[in-house]
């Protein structure tokens, strides 16, 4: 069964490589993937999105998604200035990168996650060019909140995109946001 994925970000926080670190999952576990990012020419800090699709049949489409089964959020403050939820399944997940409890999100009465992956990654130190790393944090909340992919499977994408310690730190985001997952 396909399933669609939209992530919400800010130019810089990793949106693009947090599609193609779940595409890469779901195809070690022997899945269809695709994975791609709708931006122009956008700078640090600009809204961005990125997608990605797991099937276990081939993936026919190749438009953006417009009708996702889950929506990832990167950056919270974007709920106020984009409808984040815009074509989002009656059954779909938003999964937001916050401080705050399921319960305290307005989205509308949508089934959420949350989990802070700013917060790991500021106590992990993961941060380029000063900024938080939260993609790997969110990926690993991802396999927790959905079943779409396991965590070992984000665990070893990760290992191989980044070696030596670097690899071993957004592997621990990854685990930590895994165990610290919120659900509503």
């Amino acid at each position: 069964m396909l399933k669609e994925i939209r992530i919400h970000g800010r130019g810089g926080q990793g949106s693009v490589t947090a599609a193609q670190l779940l595409a890469h999952a779901a195809f070690i576990e022997g899945k269809h993937v695709q994975a791609f990012p709708y931006f122009g020419a956008e700078r640090r800090g600009a809204p961005v999105k990125a997608f990605a699709r797991i099937s276990d049949e081939p993936i026919l489409v190749h438009s953006q998604v417009y009708n996702p089964d889950y929506v990832i959020i990167l950056s919270p403050e974007l709920t106020q200035v984009i409808d984040v939820t815009e074509g989002l399944k009656k059954d779909g997940l938003v999964l937001m990168n916050t401080t705050k409890k399921p319960e305290e999100i307005n989205l509308n009465g949508w089934r959420t996650a949350t989990v802070d992956a700013t917060g790991i990654a500021l106590e992990l130190g993961l941060l380029v060019a000063g900024f938080p790393v939260v993609n790997t944090a969110i990926v690993g909340a991802f396999a927790k909140t959905t079943g779409e992919v396991k965590l070992e499977s984000i665990l070893k994408t990760i290992r191989e995109t980044w070696s030596g310690s670097v690899g071993e730190k957004n592997a621990r985001a990854a685990e930590l946001a895994y165990e610290r997952l919120l659900t509503g």
